[in-house]
């Protein structure tokens, strides 16, 4: 089973007071590319993976999706997810994704944001998600970019002329991370992006688009505090075909 930290008190806290727990999309600065990225949803039927509490779930059924899986590992999580939708269209259920199964070409799109980091058998999940879509599915995920990962022990590190630069170390060596991120010992998962992107077209997926997210002039006038994201980036968001 994969790590359920996000129903240890502390972390949960942690988590649900950054503005994109509170704020939801809205909050999530990378949204707005993330929406380039999706097909419309107009009658589609979809499975949010770590849907969190549910606010990808809810915009699709704003947007006239026809059906929407939620799947978490946290009972807190789909607890205020539950609490907070009303809309029949929506059901989400506990899941473990490191042990997925999911009826064969059931759904349109699978969507996923912030949980693949998490997966230790990554190839296994993209396989699943494969043969869930129907022909000319789309699965649409964002992750941690692997420059990001890399590090063993990710921090900023002072270059000789002064400068604030992000370590490589460790960046072809994959596997497990442990960070403390909101609460101590969150395991993830490095891989490189070659690693991750051949993992998606092994499983049979046709690659479509990568975006290595960075905030634009705009992004960094609304939130100056984002200015260290554009020294390297923090998220990728794929968008692939069945």
């Amino acid at each position: 089973m994969a790590q359920n930290i996000y129903d240890r008190p502390d972390f949960f806290a942690g988590y649900s007071q950054l503005s994109r727990s509170v704020h939801g999309l809205a909050g999530a600065p990378e949204w707005p590319t993330i929406q380039a990225m999706l097909p419309d949803v107009t009658g589609l039927r979809i499975v949010d993976l770590g849907c969190g509490f549910g606010w990808f779930s809810r915009w699709a059924a704003g947007k006239g999706a026809a059906d929407i899986l939620g799947l978490d590992l946290s009972e807190k999580m789909l607890a205020r997810a539950r609490a907070e939708t009303s809309d029949a269209r929506i059901r989400y259920e506990r899941a473990d994704l490191e042990t997925l199964a999911l009826p064969e070409q059931r759904f349109d799109l699978a969507y996923s944001a912030l949980a693949f980091h998490y997966i230790a058998d990554l190839p296994r999940l993209f396989a699943t998600l494969h043969g869930a879509l129907v022909p000319g599915g789309h699965l649409v995920f964002t992750m941690e970019h692997p420059v990001f990962m890399a590090p063993s022990h990710p921090a900023w590190m002072a270059a000789a002329d002064g400068r604030r630069v992000w370590p490589l170390e460790g960046y072809a060596v994959e596997g497990e991370r442990v960070t403390d991120w909101l609460a101590p010992g969150v395991v993830k998962r490095h891989r490189m992006l070659g690693t991750v992107l051949n993992s998606l077209v092994g499983a049979g997926f046709a690659f479509r688009r990568l975006e290595e997210w960075a905030p634009s002039p705009a992004d960094l006038a609304a939130n100056p505090a984002l200015a260290e994201e554009r020294d390297r980036p923090m998220m990728m968001l794929v968008a692939a075909g069945r």
